[in-house]
């Protein structure tokens, strides 16, 4: 399985022919190196409803006929877009055709801002868990540190997680590194930071932090197999 990142909080996951697109935040992401044309997603998973996060998914999944995973407030807003959605919610897990998705807790909010300056209510923001190919890959989303995230890991052995490190919106680094000690997956990649003024860190000082000495920069385009 091939996971790579591409700044902010994108995810890209290609397992057994799919390509799996978490949080599609392009446009407007200085950090990302994807371009709109460039990518061909067969799903797109959201973990929550912020602006930022949601990106270019009404888009690309119209142009791709991608399937659109996320909590059902939020799914229920982007179908009335003319996307095809597969809505869950916390706690809850599907066996898909390219993997099992799970949606987790998390702390934040999850407002779509419109061009009307109103915002729509999305429901509550969540973590992913995809799990395929005998691998457990965990998205945190945005969130800050709970102590559940232990319960997490020993529910569900984390391959690789990324999780956010920002600060003001999220965990910052501090936290995101109890986190990794919390969940004990086997490799923690730092995302959310460096995109705005208000976020910005050195995931490198992150990575010092861990514990376990299990973290690894990917810096946008990179991958890492699992």
């Amino acid at each position: 399985m091939k996971v790579s990142f591409h700044g902010h909080s994108v995810v890209q996951i290609q397992s057994n022919g799919k390509t799996i697109l978490i949080d599609p935040f392009i446009t407007g992401n200085q950090l990302t190196d994807l371009k709109i044309d460039g990518v061909k997603p067969d799903v797109i998973i959201l973990s929550h409803g912020h602006n930022d996060h949601v990106g270019d998914t009404v888009a690309l999944a119209k142009k791709h006929n991608a399937l659109v995973i996320a909590n059902a407030d939020l799914t229920t807003f982007l179908s009335w877009q003319g996307v095809n959605t597969h809505g869950m919610n916390i706690g809850g897990a599907y066996q898909f055709d390219f993997g099992k998705v799970k949606l987790t807790q998390a702390y934040h909010g999850s407002g779509y801002a419109t061009e009307n300056k109103e915002i729509i209510y999305c429901g509550m923001p969540t973590g992913i868990l995809f799990m395929n190919e005998g691998k457990t890959i965990y998205h945190a989303g945005d969130t800050g540190l709970f102590s559940d995230m232990l319960l997490i890991g020993e529910r569900h052995p984390i391959d690789l997680a990324f999780l956010p490190i920002g600060d003001n919106f999220t965990m910052g680094p501090e936290d995101a590194a109890y986190a990794a000690k919390l969940l004990k997956a086997k490799t923690v990649v730092p995302m959310h930071y460096n995109t705005f003024p208000p976020i910005m860190q050195d995931p490198i000082k992150f990575i010092e932090m861990l514990e376990d000495k299990n973290g690894k920069v990917l810096h946008p385009g990179e991958s890492i197999e699992i």
